[in-house]
């Protein structure tokens, strides 16, 4: 038994320096892709999130009239192009209350040499937006990116 015991362990140690000498290598490769060469030029990639419920209890924006907005608040001033996506959000609206609602997310990618640009047109279409529907807010989040068309 003691013999058995003794190859276990041996084959135990052999196996965890197997890991342990193979460990440094999986991690290098994880670095290797460090060394790939970026791709495209540096844009702003700027998210809004559109809530369409209103304060107010009023009816909630339809599809047509979000893509009204956009054709005529966004496109003029983003006409390369742009993403819109549906979907349902969240928020606590300014009397603590969370409020659930259609949403609407527009992406939009702009050089980073236009970036106080379009920071102006998007602080006005957040405006607008808010104008138009009664909405309390229009989320934003910026970032910078790589984009290659």
């Amino acid at each position: 038994m003691n013999v058995q015991l003794t190859r276990t362990r041996a084959s135990l140690a052999v196996a965890g320096l197997l890991l342990a000498v193979g460990a440094p290598t999986a991690y290098a490769t994880l670095d290797d892709a460090a060394a790939v060469p970026a791709r495209g030029e540096p844009y702003i990639e700027t998210r809004l999130f559109f809530g369409t419920a209103r304060p107010d209890g009023g009816p909630a924006v339809t599809d047509r009239q979000f893509m009204e907005f956009v054709d005529e608040e966004v496109t003029p001033g983003f006409p390369d192009g742009l993403t819109v996506q549906s979907g349902r959000g969240q928020w606590r609206d300014a009397n603590g209350t969370i409020e659930k609602e259609t949403s609407y997310e527009l992406i939009l990618l702009y050089p980073e040499a236009l970036a106080q640009d379009g920071d102006r047109r998007i602080e006005g279409i957040r405006s607008a937006y808010e104008k138009a529907f009664g909405q309390e807010a229009v989320g934003r989040v910026d970032d910078r990116a790589r984009a290659d068309f």
